[in-house]
Parts: structure tokens; sequence; C-alpha cells
């Protein structure tokens, strides 16, 4: 793994971007895939200039049916190629989830481990882009529970880059899912001469503290760390920790902090009940009980459809506020 090179800023785009032409450029069984990622370069641009780049043969346009792109890119992993197919709103996935939930999470399984569906189905989360109900979930808990899919969550275009590398290379289908509010945001990530990969199931302590654990995911990620600088004005050193993949779980870096800081609060994205911040409550309840000062508390969406209303919408998304209204009644 290379260190970053922090002269060079790119978008969470432009990140994932390079990672899928530099595996292409590695592999030519990588294929892509999906509704307008050929000609128009995708509808968040990530794969913009990848047809200029590798030709209609390897980057194609289909038709709107994300049942049919799911079903062609099964077909095409289990035929030896490593297909990435772009459902473009995380929302659609339901659409496709026959061919991902019963097909290509089952198929190592049910072969015996003589077939396999090396491919990532690469989409979105996530509110505050004004886009209404249907476009707007985090829907990312729904795939972590299905035994054979591989779940990840970048929440920096430094990860995003590397866990792309990482998940284009395995041979389990991956649920890759960026959030479409930091996708056209920028951050150091290394000259694509120096490349690098992220293993999955590692997490990665994005700040160190002493006095609470603050597990966040995805684009939560930023608001735990802007959160943790103003409760340290209080006195209170909170660790902030990126899970980064939610199948695998790295559960000892999670179960280590939490049993050094005694206090916990887990924040995503996704809706609060059912949610992977109560799974990795469970977790903890489970593994660092006689360890804890307070309850484990956990931060998620409202549960209501996202509101299309600006004004509305923002109330039903998690952040900064949230974390400190609870940090703060965990110490009084």
């Amino acid at each position: 793994m290379s260190s970053q090179n922090n002269d060079r800023k790119i978008t969470f785009a432009k990140a994932v971007n390079e990672a899928i032409c530099e595996e292409m450029e590695r592999d030519d069984k990588v294929i892509v895939f999906g509704e307008d990622v050929a000609v128009a370069g995708g509808v968040w641009k990530v794969t913009e200039g990848i047809l200029d780049q590798f030709g209609p043969d390897r980057i194609l346009d289909t038709p709107i049916s994300e049942l049919g792109i799911a079903g062609l890119g099964v077909g095409a992993a289990m035929t030896g190629l490593r297909p990435i197919v772009e459902i473009m709103f995380g929302d659609f996935l339901p659409l496709a989830s026959d061919q991902i939930v019963n097909q290509a999470a089952k198929t190592f399984y049910m072969s015996g481990g003589e077939t396999m569906a090396p491919m990532v189905f690469l989409t979105s989360m996530g509110a505050g882009r004004r886009l209404g109900a249907q476009h707007s979930q985090s829907l990312h808990s729904w795939f972590a529970h299905i035994p054979g899919l591989k779940v990840v969550l970048p929440s920096s275009p430094y990860d995003a880059k590397g866990l792309m590398k990482t998940a284009i290379r395995d041979n389990n289908p991956v649920v890759f899912i960026q959030d479409k509010v930091e996708i056209h945001q920028k951050g150091p990530v290394p000259d694509p001469t120096h490349e690098y990969t992220i293993p999955f199931g590692q997490a990665k302590v994005k700040r160190e503290g002493t006095d609470l654990t603050l597990i966040a995911t995805s684009s939560m990620v930023p608001e735990a760390l802007a959160a943790a600088t103003e409760l340290a004005e209080d006195g209170i050193e909170a660790e902030v920790i990126d899970p980064r993949t939610l199948s695998p779980l790295d559960e000892k870096t999670l179960i280590d902090s939490v049993r050094k800081t005694s206090r916990c609060i887990t924040i995503d994205e996704g809706y609060r009940r059912y949610g992977a911040g109560a799974e990795i409550t469970a977790l903890i309840a489970e593994q660092a009980f006689y360890d804890l000062e307070a309850p484990v508390r956990r931060i998620g969406a409202m549960d209501v459809p996202v509101p299309f209303a600006p004004s509305l919408e923002d109330l039903t998304i998690p952040g900064k506020k949230q974390i400190l209204e609870i940090a703060r009644q965990m110490f009084e």
C-alpha cells in the first residue's frame, strides 16, 4: 500500500474512475455496463472518458432495466468476465435484487465452489440532493444482511479508489456504494504511478480519542469528525472510526476502541430501525458490555420517506448536531 500524496486532490468520482481505468488496463476481463455509463459518462460522471479509452466492447450502455442489467452481469461473471454493473441510484437496487441476492450471492455456494461471480454492483446512497423519496434512500444494510455479498462504503476519495480496486479483483460479488453528497468532493489521492489497494474488513481510525468512540459510515464520517473537534473543546476526546466495509466487518477494531473509551455512538445515514448502526450496537453489547459506562447510542435517518422539500429533508438526515447532543448527554 502506498502512502498518500497530499499534493494531489481529486474528487470521489475521479478516484473511482481512476480505479476502474487502471483495473481495465491491468485485466482485459474487466468490463463496465449500465444506464448511460458509456456515451454520457454516467449520471455521476464516474465512467467519464472510459468509452474513448477502451471502446464500446469494454463499456456498454444498456436499456432501462435494472433486473436485466444485473442478470447480464451475473451471466458475464459466471462465464469468466469481471463486470462492473452500475445501478445509478441505490433506490433501484430492489428492482435487481433477485439477481443480486438469489443469483450472484449464492452461485459459489450452490455450485460447491465450482462457479464464481466476481463482479461489482456500483451504486449510490444518501439524501441531501433534493431528489425526492425514490432517489434518496440508503439501503446498504439490506445487502449487508445477505451472506455471499460484500458491502463497501467508502467515505473519502482515497478510500474509494483503494477499495474499488480491491472490489474489482475480488472473486465474490461486491456491492460498492458511493454517497451522492460526497461524490464531487475532493480529497488527497496518490498519483496513479503509486498503486495501492485497501483490504476489505479493515476499519480506519480517523481520529484517536480516549473518552468516546464514534463509529460512523460513509457521509457520516465527516459529521463525526466535525463533532469530535467540537467535543474536544468541552474536554471530551472522541475517537472516530470508519468501518469502510460492512461485510466483512472489522469487529476487533471497533470492540478494542469501545473497551478503551467505555462509551460509544454509532452514526449511519440508513434508517435507524434495523440498520447498520443497530447491528454494530448489538455487536458491542455482546462483546464489550462490561466495559461500558453508558448504554450504546445509535443515530440514523428519521424513519420516514425522504421528503422533497429541502427544509424537511434536512431534518431527516443525521449529522453533527445530533452527535453533539447525545455525546454530551452521555457525560452528564
